[in-house]
């Protein structure tokens, strides 16, 4: 790889960011303008212009009938004018409902354009980025097809399964192919972890899309430690790997007996702390890259707990939908992170929230203003809304940087009050400082009853005052659940298909019966509010 050449492609394409987005929109109109689901909205012009005055904006329940089609077995024509060659499946862990994307090569390519700048710019701002093992928690899980026989799956298992993937070099990661390809979580889980340990020495990073991964990670090595151990230190793998693939690519790595590194990784292990062990147990690593952005950024303290504070790094900003953008900073503290926008992934538009009248390009979006995303792309999804609130934060040359405010949809209104993940972010935040003073982290949502006032005190001014008036809202509630029920969720989520232990996102809010029931179920203990918050 060329850094050089790289990272003047960013410089060129964060500098001409209007013509870019301009020459885009006009190649996507060209293609599909005869498409069933967008050529009905034009009348003989297929400019700028009239895609602007007449092409609706849309949510998904207003295109899945066309999408639907072209997956039980109509013609491409439906939807685009280009080849839909993939379905990405979403967890639906985030929004309650599943969903398909259509999707052709195009997408690969435009992650790898992706991933090589990342791996361009994590270079130019960290010495040896590149010269080591990366132990990536990456899965997939069984590949499905539509009864027209396309394939559909979660983004990262289409991606590992293409062509684009088994091109690439994986001499970077500590884990062979074998183990990537395994659809069984539990042993390729087992098997990550293994081959990161017996290779400790040579770990420069840890990878996985969201630091949720690594949290769970790091539970499954706190009951598993002991296994390893004595699988290194005889040399012979456990007999519950059957992945025929794992058996043979983890033997060759695991080689003969070690009895040092064994009893090192036993001592560490061991101990009763674990504070710093993810730098204790791979001495030599740089940096860990997750996902810490929107809900993910609850992990943020234990992740600082376990890393011994460590550069979390969270480069890349995309979804099921499309690519967006990459962290051209990424050493920034991970509270702090900024992505910019990459014109060349999709056309994006912008309407800025509160106002439903204007939307704006990429270009002509304000400093400091917030906006739901808009998207359109080569392959049957135009001017649809990404469910995503973004703030702008600053430019990088005329290309602008947004901060991740939260899902548009994720709120919870008791009475007539609006509280968003945001908030209840900011709230968790604080709820964390009362459970650090008594030595204790949080995880998820299992908080102490001290915990209710302080969250309750740091919502906003309107939630406050009903709470304060006439009981319009009643005392917060913390429920304690079992340990391991959000283990339990994760694996309902995948068991049902919707989504790969790597792409899972434990949900922020819900209103799914079934998950609700899930968690009602493993209730243990209930505190409530003692008394009103400050208005």
């Amino acid at each position: 790889m060329n850094l050089s050449y790289e990272l003047s492609d960013l410089e060129e394409l964060t500098s001409n960011v209007k013509q870019i987005q301009d020459d885009m929109l006009e190649e996507i109109l060209k293609v599909n303008a005869n498409t069933e689901c967008l050529g009905r909205f034009f009348h003989g012009s297929t400019d700028k212009e009239s895609f602007k005055n007449n092409v609706p904006v849309v949510i998904y329940e207003d295109i899945k009938v066309y999408i639907e089609r072209v997956a039980n077995g109509e013609s491409s024509n439906v939807i685009s004018g280009e080849p839909i060659t993939h379905f990405f499946l979403s967890s639906g862990t985030t929004g309650g409902k599943r969903k398909i994307f259509p999707v052709n090569d195009k997408y690969f390519e435009k992650k790898i354009f992706s991933e090589d700048l990342r791996s361009s710019i994590l270079s130019k701002h960290i010495n040896g980025a590149k010269d080591g093992k990366v132990v990536a928690f990456l899965n997939t899980r069984p590949l499905s097809k539509t009864p027209s026989g396309i394939p559909v799956a979660p983004l990262i298992t289409s991606f590992i399964m293409s062509d684009y993937f088994k091109k690439r070099s994986s001499k970077c990661y500590a884990s062979p192919d074998q183990v990537i390809l395994c659809t069984d979580n539990n042993q390729c889980m087992y098997c990550h972890l293994l081959c990161a340990l017996v290779q400790r020495e040579e770990v420069v990073s840890v990878f996985a899309p969201f630091a949720s991964t690594v949290i769970q990670a790091i539970k499954f090595l706190e009951t598993s430690w002991k296994e390893l151990c004595s699988n290194i230190r005889s040399g012979h793998l456990s007999e519950w790997i059957t992945d025929l693939g794992c058996r043979d690519s983890v033997s060759v790595i695991l080689g003969g007996p070690n009895l040092e590194l064994a009893d090192l990784i036993e001592h560490e292990c061991s101990q009763k702390s674990w504070e710093g062990m993810i730098t204790r147990l791979w001495p030599n690593i740089k940096f860990v890259q997750t996902v810490v952005t929107g809900q993910m950024s609850q992990y943020i303290p234990v992740l600082e707990f376990y890393s011994n504070k460590l550069p979390i790094i969270s480069m890349n900003y995309a979804s099921s939908e499309t690519l967006l953008g990459i962290n051209v900073n990424p050493l920034c503290k991970p509270q702090d992170v900024s992505y910019t926008f990459l014109p060349n992934m999709s056309y994006f538009e912008f309407q800025e929230e509160g106002n439903n009248d204007e939307i704006v390009d990429l270009v002509n979006v304000k400093l400091g203003c917030s906006y739901e995303v808009l998207v359109t792309k080569h392959f049957g999804i135009y001017r649809y809304r990404l469910g995503d609130i973004l703030q702008v934060t600053g430019f990088y040359n005329s290309a602008p940087q947004f901060r991740f405010v939260r899902r548009k949809n994720m709120v919870i209104s008791v009475f007539m009050e609006v509280t968003t993940e945001e908030d209840i972010m900011k709230a968790l935040s604080r709820a964390r400082v009362v459970l650090e003073s008594s030595r204790l982290i949080l995880v998820s949502f299992n908080a102490p009853v001290e915990c209710c006032c302080v969250m309750e005190e740091s919502f906003n001014a309107l939630y406050r005052g009903f709470r304060n008036k006439d009981d319009s809202i009643g005392a917060l509630e913390i429920r304690v659940v079992q340990e391991g029920t959000f283990d339990y969720l994760m694996e309902h989520f995948i068991s049902e298909g919707s989504a790969s232990a790597s792409q899972y996102k434990t949900p922020m809010c819900t209103n799914s019966p079934e998950v609700l029931a899930i968690l009602e179920d493993r209730v243990v203990a209930r505190f409530f509010s003692d008394k009103t918050p400050p208005l």
